[in-house]
């Protein structure tokens, strides 16, 4: 079977699933397991698909999502161009075990598939720790402030990891906040996770020396810490991973005295 995976979640259920060897062709963002995509064709950024390579490479199935506003225009490309479409829209992390249910069905590979899913469904059955969930901002971009709303699988991540999404009420995967709205949040830690960039790459300054941040208590206290996106903006096997991550900045704050 020839698999083109349109964003860097699909292609890493793909390699999870163990069929990284019927991946013709990749978005030029999948960069992970790196030894498997840098020897795969790519085609194109997420948001800007070549289409027409995708088509040159005959796949028998496009992997694609609709997790990133515009993404939508890509899908209406290639079921323009007569691809056969499997489509991933996660909001919660059942979604997204549901998907890796459904790309194993789809790629032949159901028993790896079930033990991804069963390993998701222990995590969402076991209690958070400590009895105090505490404040946490995650950022998927610095300028503007772009942070996770009510439809984000982060809320589920952060709940597991004794934490609150202070915008979990919003009726919106993402938005666009204020420096008001972030004092009224008062978050106790700030997560970084800049989409398209990497972690290495991240700069805690621009966050602390944000004009009307300061009395912030993640500010105040100098909790700023960085988690890669590919760990808590993924929607696949590694949001496991991202949970830990979580959970290892937080436990200080919400342990038992």
């Amino acid at each position: 079977m020839r698999l083109v995976t349109h964003t860097c979640s699909n292609t890493e259920i793909v390699c999870a699933l163990g069929r990284a060897d019927w991946l013709v062709g990749v978005d030029d963002h999948s960069d992970h397991p790196p030894e498997v995509v840098e020897h795969i064709d790519k085609v194109g950024p997420d948001l800007d698909i070549d289409v027409e390579r995708i088509v040159e490479l005959k796949p028998d199935l496009v992997i694609t999502s609709l997790t990133v506003p515009g993404h939508e225009r890509c899908l209406e490309r290639l079921k323009g161009a007569g691809l056969p479409c499997l489509i991933t829209q996660p909001h919660d992390l059942a979604d997204v075990a549901r998907d890796i249910r459904t790309i194993g069905e789809a790629v032949d590979a159901q028993a790896r598939a079930e033990t991804l899913t069963r390993q998701f469904e222990q995590v969402l059955s076991s209690r958070p720790p400590g009895r105090n969930p505490v404040p946490v901002l995650v950022e998927w971009w610095p300028k503007p402030v772009i942070v996770p709303g009510g439809k984000s699988w982060v809320n589920e991540m952060l709940t597991l990891a004794g934490a609150i999404n202070p915008f979990a009420d919003e009726d919106t995967e993402s938005l666009e906040i204020s420096s008001e709205q972030a004092r009224q949040a008062a978050p106790e830690v700030i997560i970084m996770s800049w989409c398209g960039v990497r972690e290495e790459k991240y700069r805690p300054h621009i966050v602390s020396r944000r004009e009307g941040w300061e009395t912030i208590p993640a500010i105040a206290n100098q909790r700023i810490h960085p988690i890669s996106e590919a760990w808590l903006g993924r929607p696949g096997p590694r949001l496991l991973e991202g949970i830990e991550k979580l959970r290892r900045i937080i436990a200080p704050l919400t342990s038992d005295p």
